[in-house]
């Protein structure tokens, strides 16, 4: 099929203001639990998102990463701090997270602020972690020049002999963001692309909520 010819319908429900909770980020909890019972596969990962992040003159980019928590009031993930992103957030901590669950045809973006959670958390999640994905992110220096995957693969062994069955320490490179968001966008998908888009604006005292045109 080519590609222009490419699109779907969107008639699953509506989005209406009476709908909403007054706190975005508990809206956002009611939509993540909805996206998480309505998954249709494993495949599927409700909290994967595109994290977008720029250099201080403006130069974006994004990936994909995963949430891995919503507490006292920001959205969590964990990386290296020496990768593309965590460098980008060190000189502009502005950020942007997208979350796309076709499967209910909602969409959320969040623009806030990213900062450093504590070091005791990222070290709790780190060790809750597969022993496989600790030793993986201890020998990744992430979005560094490598020459080739057995470089990678060696190094990953020699961390195996090294640690043997002793816990793998957190390395002082990897670790938590929370970012805090000022704006949160609720999308619904509705037919003839007449879609829904109720926006939350962080304000003085509280959240401000207006409708948005598709």
């Amino acid at each position: 099929m080519p590609m222009q010819d490419m699109r779907r319908g969107y008639e699953q429900a509506a989005l209406r203001e009476s709908d909403m909770l007054a706190d975005p980020i508990a809206q956002f909890e009611a939509w993540f639990e909805q996206a998480v019972a309505a998954n249709p596969t494993d495949w599927h990962e409700p909290n994967a998102m595109t994290l977008a992040t720029a250099t201080p003159d403006g130069g974006p980019s994004a990936r994909v990463v995963l949430l891995k928590g919503v507490a006292d009031g920001g959205f969590h993930f964990y990386t290296n701090y020496g990768s593309r992103k965590g460098r980008e957030i060190a000189a502009n901590p502005r950020v942007a997270l997208t979350f796309f669950w076709p499967w209910i045809e909602r969409q959320v973006r969040i623009e806030g602020e990213a900062a450093k959670v504590s070091r005791e958390a990222s070290e709790a999640y780190f060790h809750s972690r597969p022993r496989g994905s600790q030793l993986g992110a201890a020998a990744s220096a992430q979005s560094s020049f490598v020459p080739d995957r057995d470089a990678l693969e060696a190094r990953l062994a020699e961390l195996e002999r090294l640690y043997g069955q002793a816990q793998v320490p957190l390395p002082d490179n990897w670790g938590g963001y929370a970012v805090t968001p000022t704006r949160i966008e609720f999308w619904q998908g509705r037919s003839n692309r007449l879609h829904d888009r109720l926006e939350y604006v962080k304000q003085e005292g509280g959240w401000a909520m207006r409708r948005l045109s598709p």
